[in-house]
């Protein structure tokens, strides 16, 4: 990145949302000056300006949760910065995974942010295999026991499909997709690496004429 094209505030500083790279989910906001986005760039982990402390810090330098940076994006007017990130634990002092998990306003239903949140649950299971989950007894077991899954979750989708009863669909197709980010997190696809083969199977056609 150039960042002479980087326009700092009067303060030197300029906002940095941090986004989950694997999932989108948005974790937090925080400011960086040059210094700051020079080390990100150079080290490859996030690094921000504390405007209380001013002075910099990097994510995870007490606390272990990491972030490894793997694009850092300018905004069209050049005073915004988006770091997307692999994190290596919860991004908000809470503990909880993102600082945004307080709703004002309904809450996320949408397919990709649950897709989202899932896939990164699983990935969490698989890196911690903790007692009791689901997720690390089927890893435990191998993948074609989960392969194995897959083919009996389909299957149901089927059958609900030809009893045409919409809540019985529902929860199979469920399960069935929850298997299918299972299968990929065990094989080292992410859902960006799904999202680019399906948006170059299915770009929109260009109006004739």
């Amino acid at each position: 990145m150039d960042l002479t094209a980087v326009r700092f505030d009067k303060r030197g500083l300029v906002p940095v949302v941090v986004q989950d790279a694997r999932t989108g989910e948005v974790l937090t906001l925080a400011y960086a000056n040059r210094e700051a986005l020079e080390e990100t760039l150079r080290t490859g982990q996030s690094v921000f300006y504390s405007r209380s402390r001013k002075s910099l810090w990097r994510k995870g330098e007490t606390s272990g949760n990491v972030q490894e940076v793997v694009e850092v994006l300018l905004d069209c007017d050049g005073d915004a910065v988006v770091y997307r990130v692999i994190p290596k634990g919860p991004a908000c002092h809470t503990g909880e995974r993102t600082c945004f998990h307080r709703p004002l306003l309904g809450g996320r239903k949408d397919l990709g942010f649950a897709l989202g949140q899932v896939y990164a649950t699983i990935l969490e299971r698989l890196k911690t295999l903790p007692e009791g989950s689901y997720v690390a007894r089927m890893h435990q077991a191998g993948l074609d026991r989960i392969l194995k899954k897959i083919g009996e979750e389909a299957g149901e989708v089927i059958i609900a499909a030809k009893n045409g009863d919409p809540e019985e669909i529902r929860w199979e197709a469920a399960d069935l997709l929850f298997h299918l980010l299972l299968t990929l997190a065990e094989t080292g696809l992410s859902l960006e690496d799904l999202a680019e083969t399906l948006l170059k199977r299915h770009r929109p056609q260009k109006a004739s004429g």
